[in-house]
């Protein structure tokens, strides 16, 4: 090492001096490949600070983030208590590894989720992500049924809804169900027995509201007599599947589920990523129903959108069947570097204490008041085919022909042109296709959601004007 850099090593125009927004365009576009995204089509949006619900670029413009940046912030961003949190375990320790080691502080954070979650849930494993909570829960179901007192090892199977979305890592890719997302790799994926996903909007015909639940149940329990001694596990999204579009599920279809996945010895994994830390209106959407799954898959706002931190919840009964002496080799195979990382813990617990200190649960109930009244308006232009809401989240899906349901062509883009219409409006969105999605921070205030929502009524009678 010369001078303190090693032979050969190019000092280069990204060290020595402060680039223009015009070269960190120049490197997004040449170098940052964007998840989800077509590069050749790419735009570039730097966000260079925020606080609160506002985002703001290199040019000092301000939006809205009207999605929680990808439905993790909830607190707003630069939230004190959060903030301080981090900076005192950075003072202590960044990071030490959950492989045979441990620190207070994620040890305080498994404790406080085991006293939040539903009863049963005594024992948590951290990784890095959603995708890998899932990843996690699918391997321990599999490794359970083989190692429990009374072995299942022909339970290899999973079963899982249609348009389901729980990750991207290949596990989670095989229980999901998004076509456009998944054809790709289908090769690479594991056999999964599927059921319709409980639609409502789409639902079938001839069925009521009322008895939507209990027709999706029927079919559910059709395939489990058929097939529960090679399914070692129900993997679904509590009450909404969001990356599918934000479909609401009937109510009852949770408790149901629940009550056959016990009938047949088959294990609940209840996928609480996207909807779980408050974003319904309570801690976690199987509250609402009252359910205790087997497995409770947690990220995305479990850090208030900090840093990347996940949770798998496992019961006792999970628990136990992995317990042994070393000879016996029953330890469960996965781990991550990250996981348990003492300073995404310290951000945690920051969280759920902001819960505690600033009511959040009980000063939602107005602002999801007020989603509402806005969606009720919105639901009758003319090519909006259906609002959909369940807490602080909400889905609006535009089709060509509100009397068939015909869906716009995927490759129209109405979606993107609402959130292009909200964005010049200073409001940050990301659609779903079709469907608006409208997932602000709990923190949002009535003004900030009014001002959002305004954004996406223009938007939609911009992107529908030639309809």
């Amino acid at each position: 090492m010369v001078g303190g850099l090693w032979p050969n090593a190019r000092v280069t125009d990204s060290q020595t001096t402060t680039p223009s927004r015009q070269e960190l365009e120049r490197w997004d576009r040449e170098h940052v490949w964007h998840a989800f995204t077509q590069m050749a089509e790419y735009e570039p949006l730097l966000i260079e600070r925020a606080h609160g619900c506002t985002l703001v670029d290199v040019d000092g413009r301000a939006y809205l983030d009207g999605v929680s940046s990808l439905w993790c912030n909830i607190h707003g961003h630069c939230h004190p208590r959060i903030d301080a949190a981090i900076r005192e375990q950075l003072a202590l320790v960044a990071h030490t590894t959950s492989l045979g080691a441990s620190n207070p502080t994620t040890v305080r954070l498994a404790r406080r989720l085991v006293e939040l979650a539903p009863a049963s849930l005594n024992h948590v494993f951290f990784s890095g992500d959603g995708s890998s909570s899932v990843e996690v829960a699918l391997k321990m179901a599999f490794q359970y049924y083989r190692q429990r007192k009374d072995p299942r090892p022909d339970k290899t199977k999973y079963l899982a809804l249609a348009d389901a979305y729980h990750g991207d890592t290949l596990g989670s890719v095989s229980v999901g169900g998004v076509e456009r997302f998944h054809a790709m790799f289908e090769p690479l994926l594991f056999d999964v027995v599927r059921v319709p996903a409980p639609l409502v909007y789409r639902g079938p015909a001839g069925v009521p509201p009322d008895r939507l639940a209990d027709h999706y149940l029927a079919l559910v329990e059709r395939v489990l007599e058929q097939h529960h001694d090679e399914i070692a596990a129900l993997v679904m999204e509590p009450l909404v599947q969001a990356a599918a579009g934000m479909l609401v599920h009937p109510r009852g279809y949770l408790r149901g589920l629940r009550e056959l996945t016990r009938r047949y010895d088959v294990l609940l994994i209840a996928d609480e990523v996207a909807v779980g830390c408050g974003r319904t209106g309570r801690m976690f959407a199987c509250e609402h129903e009252d359910v205790a799954p087997d497995f409770l898959c947690l990220g995305k706002g479990l850090t208030g959108g900090y840093l990347p931190l996940a949770a798998t919840l496992a019961t006792t009964e999970v628990w136990r069947a992995f317990l042994g002496t070393y000879a016996e080799n029953r330890q469960f195979f996965h781990g991550h570097t990250y996981g348990g990382n003492p300073l995404a813990a310290a951000a945690a617990l920051a969280s759920l204490a902001v819960f505690d200190e600033e009511h959040v649960l009980a000063n939602m109930r107005p602002k999801i008041d007020r989603l509402a009244e806005h969606l009720a308006r919105i639901a009758d232009y003319p090519h909006v085919g259906d609002v959909r809401q369940c807490g602080l989240i909400a889905g609006i899906e535009l089709v060509q022909d509100p009397a068939t349901k015909e869906p716009y062509p995927w490759h129209q883009q109405r979606g993107a042109q609402v959130c292009r219409v909200a964005r010049d409006e200073g409001v940050l969105l990301r659609p779903l296709g079709n469907v608006i999605v409208i997932m602000p921070p709990l923190a949002i205030t009535l003004a900030e959601l009014d001002r959002i929502l305004a954004a996406v009524e223009h938007g939609i009678a911009e992107a529908t004007r030639d309809a």
